[in-house]
């Protein structure tokens, strides 16, 4: 933050401003999480030992409808939602937004804006309070990404911008944006930072947990790009041709019906795939992990927005003609640049094919993302602003790989456990029941033709189930017993038991819709998801 000030503060003094001593950078953290009933939790070692679980088919009805993202709140979670708000206000953590998020039994809370420091305190009091205040309500609140596979996981829509000490947002358009040069300079070094250390700002929201979400098609890609908006992008346009002379107008929506006023449209409304879009004065950073603490991605985002505005100053601090240095600035750093901004489908195939072809990486998962941390670039970057050495990143490198190992090693563990004592023994005695009645029906010459297709269905899955588990066991006590270094390791588990553990998933979900559910040995999505 001190860093963005001091860069930040270079730039509006080349701008005329005398009054302003201080920028400061804002952050308000978007919340999503699960709410379950807490019987049904405690009956699922997976949901305890791993916070998301390993093993379920996927009910009759998932998010198709819409009909909870759209739906109201129920009057058992709204008097969780009232407990959070109140004991929230009590430490000071301003609560404004709460509602039904896009997956059954998904929700969201937003606060109030506040300074980094602050909204990243605040956002851990918002965590550890959800967890205690939901068992006040026989509730379990799961904060993993995905806690259930086939419907939308949880993030955490971190919201940033910059202002001063004496009442400006930095990253205000105001009504001629096209005319706010000072606006413009600093949107500019975003674009510019956010493009040149795009591997970075991905590891800043890389986790384990995260790499369920990122990229399936509900969540922001993997791909680092920004969205400006149609106005914004005008704008932009304008400049790299010439000169901007006017300013896209939000318009009106037309609602359909004559009874109806029409509905002002906002000019730069956010697109919903992309992980990094700006939305009106700040930018929304959709990628960090709903698990995960913010502080991580805004001292990312911090430095690198520092790093351009010194650049820029640095350049503009020597200029002659000041106004033509700047607009110079803004269409030579935007043409340079623009290849990180794009306001399609995010989700969709061709944006990676067009993202593979402008250069943009794509890193799909923790392991791959974890040394942008350790590149001579990222050193020189955090230590030209003093805010982080060689040591402490490298320290952070260990520490990522570290905790990827150990989240793979007891994900590994409890499959091994509720395969062997809970799915196996449940499935077997279920197959018995089901050859005890086929034999009985047999012996009265009755039709055996269902009895024996799905004692067959069972016993094909059951022997690929066991299959499976003996590879998991394999490849886990192996990971267990790998030398080398950190980085070894994490892609020992990230290649070989996360792989085996997916393996094994198949048969045991196939094997859950074959089985009488009262003989299934746990609760099922069906009951997890909309039994409250």
């Amino acid at each position: 933050m001190e860093a963005v000030s001091n860069q930040a503060m270079r730039i509006l003094r080349l701008f005329g401003n005398t009054t302003a001593k201080k920028i400061s950078v804002y952050a308000g953290a978007e919340q999503e999480y699960f709410l379950i009933d807490r019987e049904l939790y405690n009956k699922r070692k997976d949901l305890i030992f791993t916070g998301r679980t390993l093993f379920g088919a996927a009910p009759p009805k998932g998010q198709e409808l819409d009909d909870h993202y759209f739906g109201s709140i129920k009057e058992r979670i709204a008097c969780f939602m009232h407990e959070l708000n109140v004991e929230l206000w009590k430490l000071g953590v301003s609560a404004k937004t709460q509602h039904n998020e896009v997956a059954p039994a998904q929700h969201e809370l937003a606060p109030i804006f506040s300074d980094c420091n602050t909204a990243t305190d605040h956002n851990q009091l918002i965590m550890e309070a959800m967890k205690r205040i939901a068992s006040h309500h026989g509730l379990a609140c799961l904060l993993h990404e995905k806690p259930f596979a086939g419907v939308n996981g949880s993030g955490k829509h971190n919201n940033w911008s910059m202002g001063t000490d004496d009442g400006q947002n930095l990253l205000d358009p105001g009504k001629t944006p096209h005319e706010n040069a000072q606006f413009l300079i600093f949107l500019t070094a975003i674009i510019k930072g956010v493009d040149q250390y795009a591997d970075i700002l991905r590891v800043s929201a890389a986790s384990h947990g995260n790499d369920h979400r990122l990229g399936a098609a509900e969540a922001p890609p993997a791909i680092i790009s920004i969205f400006l908006g149609d106005q914004l992008q005008d704008i932009f346009d304008q400049i790299e041709h010439g000169e901007a002379t006017s300013s896209l107008q939000g318009g009106k929506m037309r609602v359909g019906v004559n009874t109806l006023p029409y509905l002002n449209r906002d000019a730069t409304d956010r697109n919903r795939t992309s992980p990094l879009a700006f939305t009106g004065n700040k930018f929304e950073f959709r990628m960090p992990p709903s698990s995960g603490s913010i502080s991580g991605p805004n001292f990312v985002f911090n430095t690198i927005v520092a790093d351009a505005l010194k650049e820029f100053a640095d350049q503009l601090e020597k200029a002659e003609d000041f106004n033509e240095a700047v607009h110079d600035l803004i269409r030579d750093t935007y043409i340079a640049h623009k290849r990180i901004i794009f306001d399609g489908n995010g989700y969709s195939e061709e944006w990676r094919q067009e993202a593979a072809r402008r250069g943009l990486p794509n890193i799909s998962n923790t392991v791959d993302a974890i040394p942008a941390l350790i590149t001579d670039k990222a050193i020189s970057l955090f230590e030209r602003h003093h805010v982080l050495s060689r040591l402490e990143l490298h320290s952070r490198a260990e520490i990522n790989y570290e905790a990827y190992i150990k989240q793979i090693n007891i994900e590994a563990k409890t499959m091994i456990d509720i395969a062997s004592k809970q799915i196996r023994p449940a499935v077997l005695k279920y197959a018995g029941s089901v050859a005890q009645s086929l034999a009985a029906i047999k012996s009265v010459g009755g039709d055996t033709s269902v009895a024996e297709e799905l004692l067959q269905e069972i016993n094909e899955n059951i022997a690929q189930f066991h299959k499976a588990l003996k590879h998991l066991e394999e490849v886990a006590e192996q990971a267990q017993l790998l030398q080398g270094s950190s980085r070894s390791q994490a892609v020992f588990c990230r290649d070989y038991v996360f792989e085996a553990m997916q393996a094994l998933r198949v048969p045991a979900d196939a094997l859950e819709m074959l089985v009488d559910e009262d003989v299934w040995p746990f609760p099922t999505y069906g009951e997890l998801l909309y039994n409250i």
